[in-house]
């Protein structure tokens, strides 16, 4: 999950003093910053103090919710503890409730009943004036937060926008607005652009709006625009860590160099913790270093609490993988994906995962399965695509052409738009393979209507019509000649080919002799001259004739019958 944009409410929300204000927003900026242990800190040490004051038990959840980029269950349960308590303890705030709310959304609970939460929080806080605008802020967040299937992103837009309109001046509005839309994936890219671009028009300095933009950019893999966006967030400040962890992932696989320069920006800026290692480990496997990554992941695995971070293991899968252990690189992948959220998982995970398990026979359902749960939180039209394929060419591989043929199909179905001919191509071979030979007719009638000027539609058309028996194949020959005819001269074996076909269908199977005249005469057309085919064709034809003449009369001689008449006479007719 990609940690969302915090919102920083107006000082005037704050009830306490000038000094308690900026150490909430330096807290508040640490979370953004994914500064987690200093957040923490910072906070921790103000709830510490005023464990009843809602703002900072609110943002003291906020913290441990955004620990560790993904909360664990058991961060989870830390920062709902936490919201309980002060609703025990009789802190029965509006921003309590949408925390609690906030919780039951990351924990997969009843959306309808967070909602409820937060139409009371409003209900709550509602003035002459209206809505209170950092409450709605408050709920679009929640709602943003998480992967694609958690929360309700439409209904947090919603919010968000009535909040735009009662706060003209909070660029954070539009942040958690911009972070909604990309929840919902498709075609919403661009409205998430324009959100962090109004967020940038209120705050021309806005450090996460300038990310978030870059974050869109670098899923596209636009260099120009991503680069332009994270030295923006630099520019703005240096001290960022985001932006320099941003540009390394983008340049770990292209120029591992040029990555090293940003991850030392990056250590140099970010907390100093277990994530922070990670990335080194990460680095070492990027230059090469197997060893020595794997020796870096065992170090920080041994500082942490047993499954904290399930990247780790996947790091191990990275580096036994490249040592040429493709046991221990599949034993690593499997307890990564046994755990871990698709949020977390990075598309070249996938493409590890398909990489390994496909040197296991017997495997390749187990990672299909990977890349369907890939493809379910994925919110991007593109990679949806990618891991479908994916499944399909791993299961071709395998040799399971039905599987593989579901999962081309469902490649066509998420391009939409017209299917192309390299498609149809791809979806007849793969119905044929799996020798459902009607749904390869169909596909290639389809196919043939589609590109009639193109061969290979015929081709399967006939091909499977073949297979199913040569009644079903006669009407396909004949349209495939029909189309081939249009070259005679290059197509020439192959017409006589299927005349020769036709020729023995309709003389062994239907004893038409004459319609096996007719062929062969369309066949002497193409072999006029003296030849192989010739001489088979005018000794066919020679067959044929005599096969159809009338037999010659024949001189039977007279036998008397016992009857005393001529044979071929009745009995009593005339003599």
């Amino acid at each position: 999950m990609m940690k969302k944009i915090i919102t920083f409410f107006v000082a005037a929300m704050i009830a306490v003093s000038t000094i308690h204000a900026q150490t909430i927003a330096e807290g508040i900026k640490d979370i953004n910053y994914e500064k987690d242990k200093t957040a923490i800190s910072i906070l921790k040490k103000l709830y510490d103090a005023n464990p009843k004051d809602p703002q900072t038990i609110y943002w003291y959840g906020q913290a441990l919710l955004a620990a560790e980029g993904l909360p664990t269950p058991d961060q989870l349960n830390a920062a709902k503890a936490v919201y309980q308590k002060a609703l025990t303890d009789g802190v029965n705030d509006p921003f309590i409730w949408i925390g609690m709310g906030h919780v039951e959304l990351l924990q997969g609970g009843d959306l309808n009943s967070a909602k409820q939460k937060f139409e009371q929080a409003i209900t709550a806080t509602k003035t002459k004036k209206g809505e209170n605008p950092d409450i709605l802020n408050a709920i679009g967040r929640a709602n943003a937060d998480g992967n694609s299937t958690t929360g309700d992103p439409v209904y947090g837009i919603e919010k968000l926008k009535r909040a735009a309109e009662l706060n003209k001046t909070n660029p954070d509005i539009y942040i958690n607005m911009g972070i909604c839309y990309r929840k919902l994936g498709g075609e919403n890219g661009g409205d998430a652009v324009k959100s962090f671009l109004d967020a940038l028009a209120r705050d021309p300095k806005n450090v996460m709006a300038q990310y978030q933009i870059g974050q869109i950019y670098l899923s596209q893999n636009n260099k120009e625009a991503l680069e332009s966006s994270f030295n923006g967030a630099i520019s703005a400040d240096p001290t960022f860590p985001l932006a320099y962890l941003s540009l390394f992932k983008y340049y770990a696989e292209k120029d591992v160099n040029k990555a090293k320069d940003y991850l030392d920006n990056y250590v140099k800026y970010a907390d100093k913790d277990p994530s922070t290692d990670y990335w080194m480990a990460d680095y070492l496997f990027r230059a090469g270093k197997y060893n020595e990554s794997l020796a870096k992941a065992k170090e920080i695995e041994a500082s942490i609490p047993a499954g904290s971070m399930p990247r780790i293991n996947i790091l191990y899968a990275y580096d036994y993988d490249r040592l040429g252990d493709s046991i221990q690189a599949k034993s690593y992948a499997e307890k990564f994906f046994a755990v871990a959220t698709p949020s977390i998982v990075q598309p070249s995970d996938y493409d590890l995962a398909v990489k390994i398990f496909s040197k296991f026979p017997g495997s390749e359902m187990q990672a299909v399965g990977y890349l369907e749960k890939a493809i379910a939180a994925d919110p991007s039209k593109e990679n949806k695509i990618l891991y479908a394929d994916q499944a399909a060419s791993l299961l071709g591989k395998a040799k399971l052409y039905t599987d593989q043929l579901k999962w081309y199909q469902k490649v066509i179905e998420l391009k939409g738009g017209t299917t192309s001919e390299f498609d149809y191509y791809n979806l007849s071979m793969i119905a044929f393979n799996a020798k459902d030979y009607v749904q390869t007719m169909s596909i290639a009638k389809n196919y043939i209507a589609a590109f009639p000027d193109k061969s290979q539609g015929y081709f399967f058309n006939v091909k499977a019509a073949k297979a199913i028996d040569s009644a079903t194949a006669i009407d396909p020959i004949i349209q495939q000649n029909e189309f081939l005819m249009k070259d005679s001269v290059k197509n020439k074996k192959l017409i006589f080919n299927n005349y020769y076909f036709l020729l023995v269908y309709f003389v062994d199977k239907m004893k038409d002799n004459q319609k096996g005249l007719e062929i062969c005469d369309k066949m002497l057309a193409l072999y006029p001259d003296p030849g192989e085919e010739n001489d088979f064709i005018l000794k066919t034809k020679d067959v044929l004739q005599k096969a159809l003449a009338p037999p010659p009369p024949t001189k039977k001689p007279a036998s008397k019958s016992s009857t005393g008449f001529v044979s071929g006479k009745a009995p009593g007719s005339a003599t």
